[in-house]
């Protein structure tokens, strides 16, 4: 628990992509802005494969995190696969680090990666890596800003890092989970949720996130299951400011709480800072539209075992059935990409995203967009079925 609290989660982490030819030095690069052998070297091309994820502090920004990928130019058996992983990895990046070899002289590659990171519209970054001391013969000033770097020198580091700082100065933003809800010494009351879902001997994510997010605005925070709201909330001499709670038990909890007691719940909050929550409200009022034989897509950002009566594959469709009243067809897929044929779907659902970040996020409810499918989260779409839209606060 302590563990979990003290480490910022990779999807609330910078993400900054680096890229380039195999042996350009992407690993060396990484462990040379870490201080760490966290990434593993060779002089055998083609060493990183999957892209990897070096999470590290880099102040004044604070978290982030280095996404290692393959060599764009490797050219193995299952180098188209690994390069297009790589690629993906743009699609999430709040910056890019292009990473040349003072050997290449190719200058149609540098122009092609450099092409390919502006179409993201995503600020980057040239490292030209001195091999032996060597600097580029390329003029790579052509094509953006370009620190020349021996990457086993710690002069040369330094100016990589406050190249990456003033890259990402405008990113810096902290997310507002809880501080526009609450006050300084406000008491919270987070409820806990006991299902089959909730990890032994430990909070799920998003409740840790919450809980270190009251206690950075100086909040108290008491935490009690279900069970034990009334009870909770008798022993307080006070209301509490604000109640949290699973948005599986939205219903109940709402039932037990006083109206004038502010109420919300983990996965709205999530879709706060990770999406659009003004769509993904809207999306939920489409539900009223769905008829018999619509399509519906249950999406999960992670890969986890389905368990028996999993909110996801029961709870979610069995109360999208009820409420409606039609015979819907509901197909689930889970993992950070959407790699299905999405055209006759007629609605999405997202879980609350605590595994991704907001630009992974917007991606996925841009690609429903400009698809003409609306698309909620587990939270919006379970407060509007109950009618507690308009009780939820976020």
């Amino acid at each position: 628990m302590v563990s979990e609290i003290n480490q910022t989660p990779k999807a609330l982490r910078l993400h900054i992509g680096v890229f380039g030819d195999t042996n350009a030095g992407k690993s060396t690069f990484i462990n040379a802005v870490t201080g760490q052998n966290i990434a593993l070297t060779s002089p055998v091309a083609g060493t990183t494969t999957d892209p990897v994820f070096k999470p590290m502090e880099l102040l004044p920004l604070g978290p982030v995190v280095f996404i290692d990928t393959a060599g764009l130019d490797d050219k193995s058996e299952l180098g188209q696969i690994r390069v297009e992983k790589s690629m993906e990895q743009l699609e999430v990046c709040d910056a890019a680090v292009l990473v040349i070899s003072s050997e290449s002289q190719n200058v149609c590659s540098v122009k092609e990666y450099v092409s390919m990171i502006k179409s993201k519209k995503i600020p980057y970054v040239i490292v030209a890596n001195k091999i032996n001391g060597k600097k580029s013969e390329l003029d790579l000033e052509l094509y953006g800003n370009v620190v020349s770097a021996d990457l086993n020198d710690k002069n040369d580091i330094g100016k990589i890092k406050e190249a990456l700082i003033d890259l990402l100065k405008d990113k810096i933003e902290d997310p507002v989970l809880t501080a526009d809800l609450v006050h300084p010494g406000d008491l919270v009351m987070l409820t806990a949720p006991q299902d089959i879902q909730a990890p032994k001997g430990r909070l799920i994510l998003p409740e840790v996130q919450v809980l270190r997010d009251l206690l950075d605005n100086n909040c108290m925070v008491m935490t009690v299951t279900s069970d034990n709201i009334r009870n909770a909330l008798d022993s307080l001499k006070n209301p509490p400011a604000l109640v949290v709670t699973d948005s599986q038990i939205f219903k109940e909890v709402n039932e037990i709480i006083p109206k004038d007691i502010p109420l919300t719940s983990f996965s709205l909050l999530m879709a706060k800072i990770k999406g659009d929550i003004k769509s993904l409200i809207k999306g939920a009022e489409s539900i009223n539209n769905l008829t018999d034989g619509d399509k519906v897509l249950i999406l999960e950002s992670c890969s986890h075992h389905a368990m028996d009566d999993d909110i996801a594959r029961v709870k979610i469709p069995n109360l999208l059935r009820k409420y409606t009243g039609k015979n819907l067809v509901i197909d689930n897929i889970s993992g950070q990409n959407i790699s299905i044929n999405i055209k006759d779907y007629k609605l999405a659902i997202h879980c609350g995203g605590c595994m991704i970040n907001r630009k992974a996020m917007l991606k996925k409810q841009r690609i429903f967009s400009d698809a003409g499918i609306p698309m909620t989260n587990f939270g919006v779409c379970i407060a509007y079925m109950n009618g507690m839209l308009k009780r939820i606060c976020y």
